[in-house]
């Protein structure tokens, strides 16, 4: 535990050193290879190929910064070509393409100590192969890929093809368990769910084996009694403070269910499972010279009047890679982008990069809940008030000055309450006392406070980008006039991938008077007049998941 000391030096470490680079004291090297993939993700293409080229990524990223790949722009990680640009401005990188899965075994193959097959007709083999993968250094291939890895000097050493033929996914991690798990990093685990079947995207698989993680994709839904037994082993075996990196696999369990789990045991979510590059981003510390500052509106102490109006404010919750950051418009209205905090620990270059990047109407937050995606209504108390610490001391690093909070544990997406217990909010307002304001829900919610000019709001509509604009303009019009009593306060989150220029035209057709203003000044004016009333989770709340 870290006791209590100057801020100020513990900021300056995390400047200087990631944590998960502690062999790299004399920085990585300055001269990289990069590839560039496609978009065939398909089983039966071009995925078997991608798999055993990230698995080689994760093994030559081992003791330096090697091998970078390039995903194409619709790729759900918008930013490696940027975030490639940004390695070689700010860096220095001096990058060498590799145009070929056989130049790439030339290169690299002395990393490998040999290979590991997975069984195309079993899928989730590929995952066992990836634990193997990075404690036996191995690169995980298919059997049609054995010739090329073996004109590189690579033997076997291991084929799970057939070992597991008609087992169900529970005993085939229950044996995985037995063979490796205590082998495995406690301090690290990769969910690797996500796209699964005829398209898998493990494009995270490189940090996994890197960091020599056990791999699964085991369900947190209740009635997969078997699977969720598995699940809580693993969970309850690392140690405290441990992140559970990729995400719940899709078509078993929901993002609810898994979250809910995990938070279960104090535990933080990181990432996707296709989120790439980590085994390359995590060697590198912020440029020389570098603070973060936040595009702030207002003063912290600063006091401002609302006046007799709507007030609108705009939230990007799914972090700021996955969302609209690279696409036209960003900049046209002010928006709170919501930051995953721990990147300063294993991808401080896509932090440096966002702020780097960012216009004056962008204004960065912390979240999602705290130091990692977790739900507070679930969160064991004792381990609360140490991960509040933590996100407190990031937030100030990061010059973030409004937490965002979401518990979905009792919803299924926006079915159900997101709503905080009340003893949650004290425990919050506790927690952060220097923030400006705190903002809730993902769906709308209906928790609002107010204590000490620090106001909790939370979302009113939530902006699905399959949704037509004009229904947008329709939907807020009504709840402007369903709202009469001004000042009204109307928080709005915006899902990835929704277009910001399609959002100016919205604001232009809203019946007014209406004002979009940055969050810190929304939350500044909403703590001059309480026009809203105080409210928490309540046991009567509408509950679509009961949970565990």
């Amino acid at each position: 535990m870290i006791m209590k000391r100057n801020l100020q030096s513990i900021f300056l470490a995390l400047l200087v050193i990631p944590a998960f680079s502690a062999s790299l004291q004399a920085g990585p090297s300055k001269e990289a290879w990069v590839m560039r993939f496609d978009s065939d993700w398909r089983t039966a293409g071009g995925m078997p190929e991608k798999a055993m080229l990230i698995s080689l990524q994760g093994l030559a990223n081992r003791d330096d910064a090697r091998l970078y790949i390039i995903h194409p722009a619709d790729f759900q990680w918008e930013i490696t070509e940027p975030l490639y640009d940004f390695y070689k401005r700010k860096h220095g990188i001096h990058f060498t393409e590799v145009r070929s899965t056989e130049e790439a075994l030339r290169l690299f193959s002395k990393y490998a100590k040999g290979y590991v097959v997975w069984d195309q007709e079993v899928p989730t083999t590929s995952n066992v192969a990836f634990t193997i993968a990075g404690l036996k250094d191995a690169v995980v291939v298919t059997g049609d890929l054995i010739p090329l890895v073996e004109k590189h000097g690579l033997k076997q050493i291991d084929d799970l093809r057939g070992r597991y033929t008609g087992q169900t996914h529970a005993e085939i991690y229950a044996d995985a368990i037995d063979r490796y798990w205590d082998q495995c990093n406690r301090d690290k685990i990769m969910l690797m769910g996500g796209h699964r079947g005829r398209v898998m995207q493990p494009a995270m698989a490189d940090w996994g084996i890197r960091e020599k993680m056990f791999f699964h994709e085991l369900s947190a839904d209740p009635e997969e009694a078997d699977e969720v037994a598995l699940n809580r082993k693993l969970l309850e075996d690392l140690n405290v403070g441990a992140i559970v990196f990729g995400w719940h696999p899709y078509g078993k369990d929901t993002e609810e269910q898994s979250t809910m789990l995990l938070s279960s045991y104090g535990l933080k979510m990181e990432g996707l499972h296709n989120l790439p590059n980590l085994s390359y981003n995590c060697q590198f510390s912020f440029t020389e010279g570098f603070k973060f500052t936040n595009n702030s509106n207002v003063g912290l102490d600063e006091k401002l009047v609302a006046e007799e109006k709507v007030y609108i404010s705009f939230v990007q919750s799914d972090s700021i890679g996955i969302g609209v950051w690279t696409k036209p418009g960003r900049g046209r209205l002010p928006f709170a982008w919501q930051v995953t905090m721990n990147w300063t620990d294993f991808s401080p270059a896509a932090l440096e990069y966002f702020h780097e990047s960012a216009t004056p109407n962008d204004y960065f937050i912390g979240g999602l809940s705290g130091p990692g995606y977790m739900y507070p209504n679930n969160i064991p108390k004792d381990r609360f008030k140490v991960l509040m610490k933590e996100a407190r001391e990031l937030m100030s690093l990061l010059d973030e000055h409004v937490m965002e909070i979401m518990d979905n544990s009792v919803a299924d997406g926006n079915v159900g309450t997101v709503d905080l217990w009340k003893e949650t909010v004290d425990a919050y307002y506790k927690a952060f006392p220097d923030v400006i304001g705190f903002i809730n829900g993902y769906g709308p919610g209906r928790t609002y406070d107010l204590r000490d000019s620090r106001p909790m709001i939370s979302y009113d509509y939530y902006i699905d980008p399959k949704r037509p604009r004009e229904e947008v303009t329709a939907d807020l019009n009504e709840l402007i006039a369903l709202n009469a009593k001004r000042p009204y306060f109307l928080l709005v989150h915006v899902r990835e991938s929704n277009d910001v220029n399609s959002l100016v035209g919205v604001i232009d057709n809203l019946e007014g008077p209406v004002e979009v203003v940055p969050l810190d000044v929304f939350l500044k004016l909403a703590a001059s007049k309480k026009t809203y009333r105080t409210r928490y989770r309540q046991p009567d709340d509408p509950v679509h998941f009961k949970g565990y």
